[in-house]
């Protein structure tokens, strides 16, 4: 694939890992919940409310699974599976 910084020949390299695929949704869902709270709190509608509560639900998904998936790859590696 591409370039891991690893110069070593004798070392084990490994590329990082992607971001998993829901935690690269809820970030989704979480930047566009912002940017409507804004318009609504721009507007004068205090809909915007359920946003922001929207943005910080989403917020903690994103880190959910984001650390969720860097424990089971950490774990997968020190264990050699």
């Amino acid at each position: 694939m591409g370039d891991t910084g690893c110069r070593h020949t004798t070392s084990v390299c490994q590329e990082p890992t992607p971001m998993p695929r829901l935690a690269l949704y809820a970030l989704v869902v979480c930047v566009l919940s912002v940017a409507a709270a804004v318009v609504s709190f721009v507007q004068g509608s205090l809909l915007g409310i359920v946003w922001v509560l929207l943005a910080g639900l989403s917020s903690n998904m994103t880190w959910y699974y984001a650390r969720r998936a860097r424990l089971r790859d950490g774990s997968a590696a020190s264990t050699g599976s």
